[in-house]
């Protein structure tokens, strides 16, 4: 999601402390994803921030584990305590890819209003998401990614 960036820098990190970081830069908003990636591995949904690749500091690197959970995306976890901490895409170029970092793990998550949720024909009926944001199915944000990969 492109959009503004807010210069100051937010902290984050795992549940055991082993994994930290710092991101010099956010975007003012954060969105949410119903796919059933997200769903298997945040219990729900996943809310998550776009952090560029040149503004992500990480410390305790020794103590993450990646995992490829499809063709397109790769997962990151602490192999201490588990907590899941961001997802990055694999293609075109897995090596400077950009950080879509869970929100749950910023040290304080507040300031960053919800402005889509895409995957929306995959949400479980049983909860809803409020506000007046965009909301996307799969179909319709991947038809969006087509035409504008800066999504």
């Amino acid at each position: 999601m492109s959009g503004e960036l807010r210069p100051a820098a937010r902290q984050g990190g795992c549940l055991c402390g082993a994994v930290r970081y710092v991101a010099a830069a956010l975007p003012a908003h954060m969105h949410a994803c119903h796919c059933s990636m997200c769903r298997r591995s945040n219990s729900a949904l996943s809310l998550s921030v776009l952090v560029p690749f040149d503004a992500l500091r990480v410390t305790g690197a020794e103590h993450l584990t990646t995992y490829a959970s499809s063709d397109w995306a790769a997962r990151s976890f602490c192999s201490r305590c588990g907590a899941g901490l961001w997802y990055r895409l694999t293609q075109p170029d897995a090596a400077t890819a950009d950080y879509y970092l869970s929100v749950g793990t910023l040290d304080d998550p507040n300031g960053l209003p919800l402005s889509r949720e895409i995957h929306i024909d995959a949400k479980p009926d049983g909860y809803a998401l409020a506000g007046t944001h965009s909301r996307l199915t799969g179909a319709e944000f991947e038809a969006l990614l087509q035409a504008n990969p800066e999504e």
